[in-house]
């Protein structure tokens, strides 16, 4: 009988892996608010405004985080995030009505903003190409909103004009969040990868202390900014601790 050739090794292909990682981010954010009002809306009966500018200043995002990636198209993580401090202006135009005599004034308001963020994230990876790898995601959670040195300054025509200045002490406030993730990962190696991402990040709702005229009188109401939105640019880095194992090595084969 003729002796057969041992057959072509033929490695298996590789198994999905998964594994622990350490993650960090640093960016800014473009942040909003929807609008900003007195808590006691009887106050101004009936109120309307019928301009409101407002904005905030770009701050800095610091974020840490652990994750799992679970194969090589799915992981997530939990992450927290120190978002700093936002100068905050904003101008609002209205007419009013108090004890039947309407009125129109302006208020002008300056604060400060900062949020802690504890978020739980999940991510579908793309596929990879010359060791990049577009990603998506999306991240539910919660956030602290800080509204701190508030100030009113406004002036009004009822009876006559007249101006008036308040002040609020810092307040806090925890609110559901959700964010929506996109971006780039990059491969440097088995290790360690750099990521280029955006997130549009709902924070929900701010609110001041309790406002107090110049004379030191409290109103016993304050301002809630409604609806905090912010769209942010951030680079990242990711260390993995587990690697893919590496492809088994052929049998040996012996002649005779």
């Amino acid at each position: 009988m003729p002796i057969m050739p041992p057959p072509v090794y033929a490695p298996p292909p590789a198994a999905d892996f998964g594994g622990w990682y350490l993650r960090g981010d640093i960016g800014f954010s473009n942040q909003k608010v929807k609008d900003v009002h007195y808590s006691r809306e009887s106050a101004y009966t009936p109120m309307t405004s019928f301009e409101q500018t407002s904005g905030f200043d770009t701050a800095g995002i610091y974020g840490v985080g652990v994750g799992y990636r679970f194969n090589s198209w799915f992981r997530a993580d939990v992450t927290g995030q120190y978002r700093g401090n936002s100068n905050f202006k904003g101008t609002d135009r209205f007419n009013a009505t108090a004890g039947g005599v309407p009125y129109s004034g302006i208020d002008n308001y300056t604060a400060s903003k900062s949020e802690w963020v504890v978020m739980a994230n999940a991510y579908v990876d793309l596929g990879t190409w010359w060791c990049v790898t577009p990603f998506i995601g999306a991240g539910v959670g919660g956030s602290r909103v800080t509204i701190s040195n508030f100030t009113d300054t406004g002036i009004n025509n009822l009876p006559f004009t007249t101006t008036s200045f308040a002040t609020a002490p810092t307040s806090s406030k925890w609110n559901f969040a959700w964010a929506a993730h996109a971006g780039l990962a990059y491969n440097v190696n088995p290790n360690l990868v750099l990521e280029l991402a955006y997130s549009y990040v709902d924070l929900g709702q701010g609110q001041t202390g309790v406002l107090s005229t110049y004379t030191g009188t409290t109103t016993g109401n304050n301002f809630k900014f409604k609806d905090i939105t912010s769209h942010d640019l951030k680079l990242g880095v990711r260390w993995n601790f587990d690697n893919p194992p590496p492809p088994p090595m052929p049998a040996l084969i012996r002649k005779g």
